[in-house]
């Protein structure tokens, strides 16, 4: 069966509540949200659907593969409870004619909501598993305070600094499901950042649907936080969250940043150490007429330029991107223009998904569909050259020193371990293979940092001596 997500919690006498969430980080933090709250409420998860009173699936459907999984979810919690509610993304989803499709393909859910709907799920919840009590927020087991609770390993947490995006790319669905760009208060979020900092935790992975953008939508208004204001903007989040970080020795990562001329001014910050030189940029493809069907905001050349820039003023800076290889007219031409991008661009971690014709995108009415057989081995392709490119770049970190984040660390490390340095996002990334230390006296902990030797690079991943 499907992985029931649930916190660590002592046992106590009160309601049950499975949960299961699926998708991506943005959905993850809903989740720890919803979670939150029904600890808050006092009421109990419960590994299995079968000693669940009832069952929340927080569902993705932005691709085909994801809304398959998330119905087949529902369908297995409502073979084994037989009271579910549903939530996210693919709650959202209507058929072509105008159903929900949840509803339409399992009607005996008790409630259905979209995305980022605490509240709605939690009125779900209240209308059929009444709530034992209500304490403060702050008494909750297992919780960081006023950032909730997570279902991340303690030493690193997701913080989301908005909702919704923008843009209109013809191959995105987000738009409709979550909405505009809204960002959080700058002062939620730094408050949320240092509670979570004080919790315990090392690296702060920095989301959205546009961190770019972070402010537009409220005209960069100025917050406060520590009794000082701060602009609702990219740069300033940044420079505040570098500076929260610093007297706890921990990472600051950002991820979906979409590559604006105001990036520019964030690689100084990594260029000092003050944020992690990684980028998560979405670039999604080179060719600026494969760019221009997409509408994405920025043309091939541009972002070459930028990438090239930015390594100028930060020679340590990691990128990763993804792609889409067979976008609907995609040409031989255009595509081997992606594959000498990447090839030039240099990009550290390149992952490529094979166009998929999602419901409701408005890409899949445009010309030049290309049959499913000719985008995978584009994708196939696409992949073998970014490994190729990503292989050169890890080999270049033999002999070097970094610092790791340990992750997994067995009898203290004393066989061993798997941690991740700087370059190496959680579940996305490679990982930093730990060889048992050479020192008797050396250990290893889950959550710290450790110095390693780097002594060969295996694939996506280094292999590493503790010293």
């Amino acid at each position: 069966m499907t992985d029931v997500l649930t916190p660590s919690q002592p046992a106590h006498t009160a309601p049950k509540v499975g949960f299961v969430s699926l998708g991506c980080p943005k959905a993850l933090t809903d989740s720890e949200l919803i979670l939150t709250q029904l600890s808050a409420e006092g009421y109990q998860t419960s590994k299995t659907f079968q000693g669940a009173d009832l069952v929340i699936v927080n569902t993705c459907g932005f691709i085909d593969d994801a809304v398959k999984e998330s119905l087949d979810t529902i369908g297995e919690a409502l073979a084994e409870n037989g009271r579910v509610i549903v939530t996210g993304c693919l709650g959202a989803k209507t058929t072509d004619g105008g159903e929900n499709m949840v509803r339409q393909m399992h009607p005996k859910v008790l409630a259905v909501t979209g995305p980022h709907a605490t509240q709605e799920v939690m009125d779900a919840v209240h209308l059929n598993l009444p709530k034992p009590h209500d304490p403060f927020l702050d008494l909750v087991p297992q919780s960081f305070g006023v950032a909730g609770i997570k279902l991340t390993p303690r030493h690193y947490a997701y913080l989301k600094i908005s909702e919704g995006c923008n843009h209109r790319c013809t191959f995105c669905i987000i738009p409709s499901m979550r909405g505009d760009l809204v960002s959080r208060p700058i002062g939620d979020v730094l408050s949320e950042a240092k509670a979570l900092f004080e919790g315990g935790v090392k690296e702060l992975l920095v989301i959205s649907q546009d961190t770019s953008a972070y402010g537009v939508d409220v005209k960069y208004r100025t917050g406060f936080w520590d009794g000082k204001p701060v602009k609702t903007r990219m740069l300033e989040l940044v420079q505040a969250l570098g500076d929260i970080a610093e007297p706890y020795g921990a990472w600051v990562r950002l991820h979906y940043v979409y590559p604006y001329p105001n990036v520019d001014d964030i690689i100084p910050f990594m260029a000092t150490g003050r944020v992690l030189p990684y980028l998560d940029v979405p670039l999604q493809h080179s060719h600026p007429d494969v760019l221009r069907r997409m509408k994405r905001p920025a043309s091939g050349e541009k972002n070459l330029d930028r990438l090239q820039q930015w390594r100028e003023a930060c020679p340590e800076l990691v990128v990763r991107s993804t792609f889409i290889a067979g976008f609907p007219g995609e040409t031989e031409a255009e595509f081997e223009h992606l594959l000498d991008f990447i090839r030039e661009a240099q990009i550290d971690r390149a992952g490529c998904f094979a166009y998929s014709a999602v419901n409701g995108a408005t890409a899949n009415d445009l010309p030049g569909m290309l049959p499913i057989e000719l985008r995978e081995e584009r994708r196939a392709r696409f992949m073998a050259v970014a490994e190729e490119v990503s292989a050169a770049r890890l080999q270049r970190r033999v002999g070097s020193v970094m610092q790791v984040l340990v992750d997994s660390a067995p009898a203290l490390g004393r066989k061993g371990g798997v941690g991740r340095s700087y370059a190496d996002a959680p579940e996305i990334d490679g990982v930093v293979r730990l060889l048992p230390p050479e020192k008797i006296s050396k250990t290893l902990k889950v959550g710290e940092f450790t110095k390693a030797r780097i002594v060969s690079a295996q694939g996506h991943d280094l292999v590493a001596l503790p010293i």
